[in-house]
Formats: C-alpha cells, structure tokens, sequence
C-alpha cells in the first residue's frame, strides 16, 4: 500500500468538459447544455480545468454550429479570471489530424491564448523529440503554461524496445536537454492500457532528472478499469498531477471520478485538491442538463478487451457513434481483432489522436478491402514518415504498400517542413466567397483542411456560410401512440338505399419495407393508395389520410441502373467524378462519401452512360437513395 512520508496534496485538473465530452459523445455536447455545470464547479473550488483542443475543438464547428473560440471565450467569461483553463493539442497537427506548417502553429496558440487558454497540453504521438521540442515554442512564446506529454501505452504484442520505463524516460531526458522551456511534464495514457508497474518505474525515473520545482502529471482513462490503481502507482512514484471528471462523464472511456480515487487515497497521507463531497452536486446539474442525451453503453462501460486493441476513450466514442450513424457497427468486433496487426506493421505509434484513428482507419479498410488492398492516406503517410520517427521500423510490405498506393515516397526530413502552407489558401477562400478574413476565420478554415477535400465541404466554410451540419446524439424521441377509439355507440337503423357504402380503405396507406440484395439492404416506405371511387368515400378519405411522408429513394429512370452508397447508414458526399451523359466501365470510380472521417470510393456495378446524377456534394446519404443512374 502506498504512504506518503509527510501528507501532500495533489493536484487536480477536472475533466468533464472537454476530455468527457470527447470520450462519451466525441465533443457534440453543444454549450448551453453543459456550461452552468462548469461555472458550478467553480463555485464548489475547482480551480483548474481542460475545456478545449482535441476533439473539442473540431466538434463545435464540425457537428454544432457553434464557434469553438467563441465557446471558450464563453468558458472564460463563467469561470472567471483566475482559473486555469488547459488545451490539448497534438504537436504537428495541433488541433486538427493532418500536419499542420509552422506559420499554422503559431496562428493556432495566439488564437488560443486570445479565447482564454492559459495552459497547454501538448503531445506527439510517435514520441518524436524533435516535433515536440518544435511544437513547444509557440506555446511557449504565446505565454501560455506549456506542459509537455510523454505519450504512453500498454502495446497489444511484446517488445522491449519501446513503452517501457526506459524507453519513456529516455524521452524526458531528451526534451529536458532541449532547446524550448517546459514547465511541466505529462505521462498521457490515452487508452488506459499501461500497467500501473510501468507507470511507477516511469514516474520514479523521471522525477530523478525533472528539476524538483517542475510538476509530474499523470492522465489516463479508465476503459480497463485500471485508472485509479495506475494514478496509486503514478503518486507513489512522485506524480504531482492527475486529471480526474464525474459522473454521468466518468469511469468507462473517460477519467475516474474524483471520488473514486479520493477513497483509494484515504489513510496514505495524499490527499486531492478537491473537495469530493460537493461532486455530487455537479454530477446533478449535468445529469438534468444532459438528459436529452443518448449514452452509449459502449462508451460509458469498461471493457478489459482493450487491452488487446489500445483504442484510447477519446477515439472508441467517435468512432462508435460513426459506426452506428454509417450502419456498420456489426463490423466492430472485426474491427478490434485487425488493431494489434496495424500496430505492429505500422511501428507501434501510441494509440493517441490522430494516430488513434489512423490504427483504426487501417483495421476498418483491411477488414472491408482485405489486408493491406487499401491504404489509409494517415497511416500510409505515418509509415512513410510524414509524421515523425516512428518507435519501431514499420513491416517493409507496408511501407511499400503505402508508398505505391498513395505515389509518396519514404520521408525522413522535419514533418513541418512537409506540412501544407494552408494559411495564404485560406484567406482566398474567405475572399472568394466574401467573407471577413479575419486571424479567426483564417484558422477555422485552414484546420478543416484536408488533401483532397474540397473547399464545398470544408466545415469552417460551412460555418461561416451559415450552412453547418447539425449532429447531436441525442435520444430518439418516440411518437406519441394515437388513443384508442371508443366503442361506436349503437346506431339507427340505416335508410337502406341512401346509405353511404362503407370505406374499405380511407386514404394512403404506408408502409416500411427492407429489401436485401447480394447481401446489401435497403429499406423503402412504401405508400398504397386506393383506387379513385372503389369503396372510398373521398371526403372521408381526405379526412383521415396522412401527412405526406417523402420518398426515401428518388426514382431512377426506366431502363437505368441505380448506382448506391456501399453503407447502409448515413454517409455524405464529398465528391462526384462524372457527369451526366459520360461514358463509365464497370469498377470505375464514380463518387466519393465520407464515412468514419475517411473517404470510401463509390464504384460503377456496369458499363454504361451516365442518364442521370440524384445528388450534389454536401448531401446525406443512406443505401435507400441513388447516387446516380446508368444506363
């Protein structure tokens, strides 16, 4: 058991609103419906909060319509000047998941410090010392508080070469002896994989070679159920720091609750910053703020399997709302049983963002494609070295795989240096469209961009146009069940021949019918009407029909063969290859939809001509309704 030889307090960063809504909902919790919770939890003693970067960043203006720096600024505003507030970012990608140029860094942290960020968090998922000793200046020249992470986790096959303790103080020895100033260090478990062994030796490690005024912190999640035993052994071993949430945003993917591992400390002389008992009241506020919302068991309950899959919590719940929304979630398990390869092929990456989700990407395209027939452009562009070093050489196959498929070369040269210049492409877009081209609109554009997206779809323009998409999870809200109709009281005797023959059908009558075909379904409402004067009186008809429902297929022209979308949920359209009244072979490439954050081509079932396009880019789309039509 462990023991503090004289009683220390440890410091608390409390996570619910950033790292649990990322971790539950991937970050589509709009602001109004978690924000009177956050400026309670100032009033019960929090004094240090996560409330952007990461998937909080993207989420407001990707799936909410809401500005995230005007959320932040908001933030501010509620818990006054005197709280910390902290980001997450990802080294040379910031806030977004591609790399991003130095010139986007730094527009990136002075935006950052503007909407009330003083402390920042920054990681690198291939644990490149270079990227972080780079990323770090803005931060540091921004003036914010820049807490530089060693990316842990628990790999799903054995080495010892790498995520061991002497691996990650290795790391911190080396950013220590870097050139840009650190003002403390973070051991960032994002799959909650590592084991609490490892994560002792680390902490004892590095707090010999850390200047004794630099903090240690420790953040992990508790999707194994190890998180409050991992920040024992984390404290034990001189850990400074830990991040900790509460329900309904707790345990599962995200961080324990605070009063979990308050318990766990009773009698060892440590002790939170926080004051447990009055979590009940914030635990309260956001269970009625909340309640409109659809937990996903997936994301809220441990499962040891991850263990075997590092998925980190922040990734499993985006991916899982994706999944449902694409209506593929009966490929999960496949998907998992795919992770421990990609990782080994790719070079054992930590699992945290955006390597999380190119591990993912990968295992999602080899279960649908078969191994290795389709690239992912990240984890391709990972394995050549677009990213960083990574900790181990990636499998020569595919490396190779991936430099044929995406016609690039093995990189060995500064990511940054490689990164797209977006800012200057940026402001022609906001001047195209006559837009204010302000620093803010500049960085909301340049970080939804993404090679080969086009700028129609590029969500900060979606933003700024007034034309966002809107995807909350929220609960299905269920029709109201018409009453029963009371028993007819008896009537008169009818007037025999004057009587009104009696209706057999009073007005439309729909229908939901599924149809399957070489092992892909499609449903379809389908809306009988009656024969015009069979039985029917028409004022009683027109009384009890039904609203109008719209189609949920648009008709394809006689003759023709309607081309759909591979996934049987909604997925949109982010590019049309052909046009009306081209000539197309069986097998080509005639659309593109995004599913997953990724793009899956949509192919020609025939030879033929093009007669007819039934969509646009930007549109929603489910397997019901054609894309196209050949004839």
């Amino acid at each position: 058991m462990i023991s503090a030889k004289t009683a220390k307090k440890i410091r608390v960063m409390f996570t619910p609103f950033r790292d649990g809504l990322q971790s539950s909902f991937g970050g589509k919790v709009r602001l109004e419906d978690f924000l009177p919770a956050m400026r309670a939890s100032v009033e019960i003693g929090v004094r240090h909060f996560e409330f952007g970067g990461g998937a909080r960043y993207q989420a407001p203006y990707f799936y909410l319509g809401e500005d995230p720096f005007e959320d932040m600024k908001k933030m501010r505003e509620a818990v006054g000047p005197d709280v910390d507030l902290q980001i997450l970012t990802r080294s040379v990608s910031g806030v977004t998941l591609t790399t991003q140029s130095m010139e986007g860094l730094r527009l990136q942290a002075k935006l950052m410090k503007a909407s009330g960020t003083t402390w920042d968090r920054n990681f690198d998922y291939m644990n490149d010392v270079r990227n972080l000793v780079s990323t770090g200046k803005p931060i540091v020249d921004a003036g914010m508080h820049h807490q530089v992470s060693i990316a842990l986790m628990g790999l799903p096959f054995h080495s010892d070469k790498v995520h061991t303790p002497e691996f990650y103080i290795d790391i911190g020895r080396r950013l220590l002896e870097g050139d840009t100033h650190i003002d403390s260090i973070c051991l960032k478990d994002a799959s909650g994989t590592t084991d609490p062994k490892t994560i002792y030796d680390t902490a004892v490690g590095l707090k010999k070679i850390m200047p004794p005024e630099m903090p240690l912190w420790m953040h992990t999640h508790d999707t194994a159920s190890t998180a409050v035993a991992c920040y024992m052994a984390a404290i034990a071993g001189g850990a400074d720091g830990v991040d900790v949430s509460v329900r309904p945003m707790a345990s599962g993917t995200v961080q324990p609750d605070g009063r979990s591992l308050a318990h766990a400390l009773k009698g060892t002389g440590y002790s939170l910053d926080l004051d447990v008992s009055k979590l009940s009241k914030i635990e309260d506020m956001l269970n009625e703020l909340m309640k409109e919302y659809a937990f996903n068991p997936t994301t809220t309950t441990a499962d040891a399997r991850v263990l075997g899959f590092p998925m980190p919590g922040g990734a499993i719940g985006p991916n899982v709302h994706m999944m449902v929304k694409a209506g593929i979630l009966d490929k999960y398990g496949d998907v998992l049983a795919e992770f421990p390869v990609v990782v080994e092929a790719g070079g054992a990456w930590t699992s945290v963002t955006p390597g999380s989700q190119q591990y993912w990407l990968q295992a999602f395209n080899n279960v649908l494609y078969g191994r290795w027939k389709k690239i992912d452009p990240g984890y391709g562009k990972a394995v050549l070295g677009y990213f960083g070093k990574t900790p181990l050489p990636p499998d020569p196959e595919v490396v190779k795989a991936a430099s044929d498929q995406l016609n690039l070369p093995v990189f060995d040269g500064d990511p940054l240096e490689a990164a797209p210049k977006n800012v200057e492409p940026a402001k022609k877009a906001l001047e195209e469209l006559g837009l204010p081209v302000t620093e803010q609109n500049i960085f909301l554009v340049l970080a939804a961009m993404v090679p080969g997206k086009k700028m129609e779809v590029n969500e900060g323009i979606r933003l700024l146009t007034g034309k966002p998409k809107i995807d909350i999870p929220l609960k299905e809200k269920e029709e109201p069940k018409p009453a029963a109709a009371p028993a007819p009281a008896a009537a008169p005797a009818p007037a025999a021949a004057a009587a009104t023959p009696t209706p057999v059908i009073t007005g439309p009558v729909t229908s939901r019918c599924t149809v399957e075909e070489n092992g892909t379904k499609r449903t379809f409402l389908v809306t009988l009407e009656p024969a015009t004067g069979v039985g029917v009186n028409p004022q009683v008809a027109a009384a009890a029909a039904p609203a109008p429902v719209a189609p949920m297929a648009a008709p394809a022209p006689t003759g023709g063969t309607p081309v759909y979308s591979t996934f049987a949920g909604s997925v949109e359209v982010v590019d049309i290859k052909v046009s009306v009244g081209d000539v197309v072979t069986k097998g080509g490439v005639l659309a593109s939809v995004e599913a997953m954050k990724a793009t899956h081509d949509i192919r020609s079932p025939c030879d033929g001509k093009v007669v007819a396009i039934h969509v646009k880019i930007g549109d929603e789309i489910d397997s019901t309704r054609p894309i196209m039509t050949i004839a």
